[in-house]
């Protein structure tokens, strides 16, 4: 095909046009186009077909001159796509890696808040075990005193009565035996005996109600000590309850706050991923990198351009002959 294009050329565009086809031929083999490739086909075609020389010079000019013209406006396009690219990239990852510090921060910070909570509630369950074995002891130390009381009271009455009734037993005996008569001077001998025989009983009541009012005021002053420190201890433990209480409900406050912040991220982030891997598919995973393209295109577009200033170039004619001479060379052979 190409020796019968050669047979044809007679004049000087016809030989500029033709050398025009063998440079895009050359570029779109070199750079593997199917685009030049196909450009190259429709050239020889119109030259092949046309009805004058200027006609084809023309047309051939202008379909390479579209070509440029199309390619600079692909590389313009992919230009701005590579600059769009490369900042929603950085973007993109930027706020991947903030959002995801983000959430590990947050994720940090509720663990601890929910560590403390559940720490205080072990301790709040604590105090309260203690604080219901204070009041139980409280309790049965109560009812002992109650018990200790009555029995108390109960001796105090009992040893009261018997040392009046002693008493006036021994004043009675002591008036009988004041009076004058003979009968009481022969009975003295014995009514000392008995005297001195209820006097030690008197001494003995007397004793015994004494130590009991005195066991009985220590038995007060040990229960009121003992319930004056359990009174303490529970007013402080009441407090440290309710002080934990009111911590660990702030905690799990928190938490729950924490917790709605970290779910928001969270979905933020799974926004910011998906787009980012969009990102990814659309502007990374190419199967040639974007330099590539460029430099692909530039030199298609510098080979179009060779060819345009071949179709423009006088220097051409001198070829001309050289190439008639080597077809009939050719066909010598």
């Amino acid at each position: 095909a190409q020796t019968g294009l050669l047979s044809r050329l007679s004049t000087r565009a016809d030989l500029r046009n033709f050398e025009a086809i063998r440079v895009v031929r050359g570029l779109a083999q070199k750079e593997h186009s199917s685009e030049l490739s196909m450009l190259a086909t429709r050239m020889a075609s119109a030259m092949h077909h046309a009805s004058s020389s200027n006609g084809v010079f023309d047309k051939i000019k202008g379909m390479i001159s579209d070509m440029i013209a199309k390619l600079e406006t692909e590389g313009q396009e992919e230009a701005s796509k590579k600059s769009y690219c490369d900042k929603e990239l950085i973007e993109t990852k930027a706020k991947k890696e903030y959002k995801g510090d983000k959430i590990a921060a947050l994720a940090t910070k509720i663990e601890a808040a929910n560590a403390k909570s559940a720490q205080l509630k072990e301790d709040i369950a604590g105090v309260q075990t203690e604080l219901s074995a204070l009041m139980k002891s409280q309790a049965e130390i109560d009812k002992l005193r109650a018990l200790e009381k009555d029995v108390f009271e109960e001796s105090k009455a009992e040893l009261e009565k018997g040392l009046n009734g002693i008493k006036l037993a021994l004043q009675v005996l002591k008036e009988y035996y004041a009076k004058d008569g003979a009968a009481h001077d022969n009975a003295e001998g014995g009514a000392s005996g008995v005297i001195g025989l209820i006097e030690v009983c008197e001494s003995d009541f007397s004793k015994n109600l004494a130590e009991i009012i005195s066991e009985e005021e220590t038995a007060v002053s040990t229960y009121e000590e003992i319930a004056k420190e359990n009174s303490i201890t529970k007013v402080a433990k009441d407090g440290d309850v309710k002080y934990k209480t009111k911590e660990a409900k702030g905690l799990d406050k928190t938490a729950s706050e924490l917790k709605a912040d970290h779910d928001g991220l969270s979905e933020e982030l799974d926004a910011v991923l998906e787009y980012y891997s969009q990102l990814n598919a659309e502007c990374i995973a190419k199967p040639s990198s974007y330099e590539e393209t460029q430099r692909r295109r530039i030199a298609e577009i510098e080979g179009l351009k060779q060819a345009l200033e071949v179709l423009e170039s006088p220097a051409l004619l001198q070829r001309r002959s050289a190439i008639r001479r080597s077809l009939r060379v050719r066909r010598t052979v």
